[in-house]
């Protein structure tokens, strides 16, 4: 019988246990959107997650969202990520970039007055932390039918940075109410052109980003994440026949690559869940969301009775950088410290004590 404590192979890599890092953005990025010795250290610290999805990073410019968050599209970016990578595998680890365009979910103030974009010209709905406080966001430009190769682009040539840094793939975040997942979703894409109006339209760039990113890497290289119907940040799936077309045409449009996975944002034990899973017939990844933190017994319970393959695993990790060895012995787990999740430096990031140190 399969348990959580045994390897299973991941695309390129091979993993020493079917749970991973979930992506948890942290915003302490430096200047530039460049990853420093900080975040070196966080991610080395937990690299006996086996695999690591890295928090969003934008892919381009215009693509950030929050303040204090990672890139991927310049020079000095990809030299900062290099230095994360190199301390995860110097700890035996695997780690992958998450592709976030933020579309929508973002404020000129927090990437130096750059516009921001969406699928249409729908103003997200509640507020952004920005330097100066929260403030509403504002009303994005719809993108041109001729930029949207542009954006196609952005996602290549970030997951080609990815490689160049020493990173060992990308995830491309298709899910949360950010750009990708705004294109899917009827309440956030009101477009005419083949981008909308349908199911099967409104699925076509996340098809292509992931295409086309498996083509530059290697499929093998290349994961997705999606939330259906989560109905977040005011994209909204609300009509259950339309969303599961959408999510079919995604993952048939995408499973003869033979991507390393396939990550989805929802209750394993559902049936939309499991027809997805079904539809892409390659390495699925459970994370059941943020209403609750994910314990071992979830763990156990997906894996073992064959919901999913793994389960992306989040606040455990954040506070317990040894979080495989607590869970393998029964040691007693850190509480995280939810005042210092966003922004700040070392404290409630880097100074989690390990059992060792206890």
């Amino acid at each position: 019988m399969t348990t959580v404590f045994d390897p299973i192979r991941v695309g390129a890599w091979d993993l020493p246990q079917r749970f991973v890092m979930a992506p948890l953005t942290r915003n302490r990025a430096e200047a530039g959107g460049v990853p420093g010795e900080l975040a070196a250290e966080y991610y080395g610290q937990r690299a006996g997650a086996g695999l690591i999805v890295t928090e969003g990073t934008q892919p381009s410019a215009v693509g950030q969202g929050y303040l204090a968050t990672p890139g991927l599209h310049s020079p000095e970016q990809v030299e900062g990520w290099r230095g994360v990578a190199e301390a995860v595998h110097a700890g035996g680890g695997r780690i992958v970039a998450q592709l976030m365009h933020a579309g929508r979910i973002a404020h000129p103030d927090n990437k130096d007055g750059l516009e921001t974009v969406a699928p249409s010209a729908i103003t997200a709905p509640g507020l952004m932390v920005t330097v100066d406080g929260q403030k509403p966001h504002v009303e994005p430009r719809a993108l041109e039918t001729s930029e949207i190769p542009g954006v196609v682009e952005e996602f290549v040539q970030a997951a080609r940075n990815a490689v160049e840094a020493g990173l060992d793939g990308v995830e491309v975040h298709g899910a949360n109410g950010y750009l990708l997942h705004q294109f899917l979703a009827p309440s956030s894409n009101e477009r005419t052109d083949e981008y909308g109006g349908t199911p099967e339209n409104r699925a076509r760039l996340t098809i292509e980003v992931v295409r086309a990113v498996a083509d530059a890497i290697g499929a093998d290289k290349v994961g997705l994440r999606i939330s259906p119907a989560h109905n977040i940040q005011g994209v909204l799936e609300t009509d259950p026949e339309e969303t599961e077309r959408a999510y079919t045409t995604l993952v048939e449009g995408i499973a003869d690559l033979g991507i390393a996975y396939l990550s989805i944002l929802g209750d394993p034990a559902s049936d939309l869940f499991q027809t997805l899973r079904k539809g892409f017939g390659g390495i699925v990844i459970a994370n059941s969301g943020f209403g609750e933190v994910t314990d071992l017994d979830e763990v156990k319970q997906v894996v073992d009775g064959g919901q999913a393959d793994l389960v992306a695993v989040g606040r455990p990790f954040l506070a317990n950088p040894d979080l495989v060895e607590r869970w393998r012995t029964g040691a007693e787990l850190n509480e995280p410290n939810s005042d210092t999740f966003y922004g700040g430096g070392a404290e409630g990031y880097t100074d989690y004590p390990t059992l060792d140190a206890a």
